[in-house]
């Protein structure tokens, strides 16, 4: 009996020094061959999973280094893909001491033909940016989702509502007839939080459609979809942080993978530190690397690894999905040298294609900061094409609602275009109304009609590329004070059980009906006319309550007009001979009538 025990103390010994391996995560899950940089680097987790070397024999294909870290549960594998590698499955071995223990396929794709040159979204087009979750609601049963901690409550205004890829993808028609061109939706990768997660700005898997919107596949459908009826995608990035729910705050994969990683420091959200020369270098350093909340951990691009990781996968979701470009969240807030390298990475795999920052900040100095081709005196070079116009959209509502005056109301939007010199490209800047960060701008003109009708105007004819939020088409009211869920409203129609439908018009009052018409008749204009998408612009001092400017090209003259008169008014064409030329009749797009 004695000896028996000692045997088993034995075996049971020798049974937990036996390694047993296994990949918890694996990404980005697949790659293409042909792309223009051949390097591609894998993460690859596991318990105790850098113990082991990985090999790879695959034609075309050589393993050029493997990179570990302070965490043992992590590896990853740097691949060099030839010119002339094939499309197909290749093995991953991982060896210990020359015995395999483990294998893993890998997926090697072909890109869609054109797929470095494809088309991206510029003046031509008209923006549609919509929050799913409160969009429209096409599959009731992924309301909820038993993976997902926050389950839907409609009744909470910042709780999960609903809105799906489903929801989108039944209304592109309607999408396509108001006259947008291109779908920005705010993020709609996987955001397990506890609550607070319908916006989608705190990812907790970068490669994961959220299951509550739908999954991989359904967003690839759906783009594909749009595609055909001339509808492009944008997909909203996010690079500065993640939410505390992503799988990475369970085994970070180094010991600097987040700024502050021992703990919460919130940023001190002071946009100017980073091109202040007189800056205090720890002030900006709690700018960039402070967390927005406690539940927003603030990762760390200087991580060469990380840095690798976001730019893959950016390139992943633009190549998997075919996406038309990409909006930057919280552009500034990261590291500036990596998102140099990051819009420089994608844009030399994708030579046209369009990136939108985000730099919520109201000193246009500031933005130009950021464009591509600014000539900036500390020597920085960015590679950003496009910035969100903030300058303007923060002064529209004071200009419109002001009284005319020597230093107040439309000279203040004249002498905001009249910064434009700052900018490297300024007719690039995405200009907008109002968007999910903001007040709508109905509410904001204090439910005036006609100052709507002037901003809907302004934002399609002026200079650069025009983005709407849902619901603005049928004047959606918030507070005046910023106020996210409530500004954030569910689109009317996109559940069954809403009594009012904007999709059909079913309940719309007089008033919205006639918003919806008149951007209709707007964006359907402005798709046709090279003036507004590709032409010059020149303006004139506001006078006697009229802002006047011209969108020309060789082929188009447009004469806009913005009145702030309460009652009807005349415009001397005399002063605006040089552009009226010898025309001695016009058109009138909004009224369908012709001018004599």
């Amino acid at each position: 009996m004695k000896v028996l025990i000692v045997l088993l103390a034995f075996l049971g010994s020798a049974w937990a020094t036996a390694a047993s391996y296994k990949i918890e995560h694996l990404e980005p899950m697949q790659w293409w061959v042909g792309m223009k940089n051949p390097q591609l680097q894998l993460m690859v987790h596991g318990e105790n999973i850098a113990e082991l070397t990985p090999d790879i024999n695959y034609a075309g294909v050589t393993l050029s280094g493997v990179e570990r870290t302070t965490n043992p549960n992590y590896v990853f594998i740097n691949m060099q893909i030839a010119p002339a590698a094939k499309p197909g499955k290749l093995t991953i071995r991982f060896t210990k001491n020359g015995v395999v223990e483990l294998t893993h396929p890998y997926v090697l794709k072909k890109r869609r033909d054109g797929s470095a040159q494809r088309n991206s979204f510029s003046a031509k087009d008209a923006v549609y940016l919509l929050t799913p979750d409160r969009f429209a609601n096409g599959d009731t049963r992924n309301d909820s989702h038993p993976e997902m901690h926050e389950v839907a409550n409609r009744n909470n205004p910042v709780g999960r509502h609903g809105g799906d890829l489903k929801g989108i993808s039944q209304n592109l028609d309607y999408i396509a007839t108001m006259g947008f061109t291109m779908i920005w939706p705010t993020p709609i990768v996987e955001n397990n939080q506890p609550e607070y997660s319908y916006h989608g700005y705190s990812p907790t898997n970068f490669y994961r459609i959220d299951p509550r919107f739908g999954s991989n596949d359904e967003y690839k459908k759906l783009v594909a979809s749009a595609n055909k009826k001339g509808i492009g995608f944008i997909q909203d990035i996010v690079l500065n942080h993640i939410g505390t729910g992503h799988w990475w705050m369970q085994d970070l994969p180094a010991s600097n993978w987040l700024n502050y990683q021992s703990g919460f420091v919130p940023t001190n959200n002071q946009h100017t530190t980073v091109l202040d020369i007189h800056v205090a270098p720890e002030e900006k350093q709690q700018f960039t690397d402070g967390w927005f909340v406690k539940t927003m951990p603030d990762m760390n691009q200087r991580n060469p690894l990380l840095a690798n990781y976001l730019i893959q996968n950016t390139i992943w979701w633009i190549e998997y999905v075919n996406l038309s470009g990409i909006r930057q969240d919280t552009y500034a807030y990261s590291d500036k040298h990596f998102l140099a390298r990051w819009a420089k990475a994608v844009t030399d795999e994708y030579p046209y294609l369009n990136i939108v920052g985000e730099e919520m900040n109201s000193n246009p100095h500031i933005l130009a900061y950021w464009q591509k081709g600014a000539l900036n005196r500390d020597g920085y070079e960015s590679y950003l094409p496009s910035l969100m116009d903030f300058p303007i959209v923060y002064l529209m509502p004071e200009v419109l609602n002001a009284n005319e005056g020597y230093a107040s109301g439309l000279i203040k939007l004249y002498e905001m275009i009249a910064n434009d010199f700052v900018y490297a490209n300024p007719m690039s800047l995405m200009v907008f109304p109002d968007n999910h960060d903001m007040s709508r701008i109905y509410s904001l003109l204090h439910d005036d009609l006609d100052l709507w009708k002037a901003s809907m105007l302004f934002t399609a004819t002026t200079r650069g590329i025009p983005q709407f939020y849902y619901g603005t088409e049928v004047l959606t009211k918030s507070p005046i004070e910023r106020n996210d869920g409530l500004l954030r409203a569910d689109f009317p129609g996109g559940w069954k059980s809403d009594i009012v439908n904007a999709f059909t018009g079913k309940g719309l009052d007089k008033q919205q009906r006639d918003a919806q018409t008149y951007l209709k008749t707007l964006l359907q204009w402005r798709k046709h006319n090279t003036a507004i998408s590709n032409g010059q612009l020149i303006h004139y001092l506001p006078e006697n309550g009229h802002y006047v400017y011209f969108r020309y090209d060789q082929n188009r003259r447009v004469m806009v007009i913005l009145n702030k008169n309460k009652q009807s008014s005349t415009v001397d064409l005399i002063r605006f001979n040089r552009m009226i030329g010898t025309a001695r009749s016009g058109f009138n797009p909004l009224k369908n009538v012709h001018l004599i």
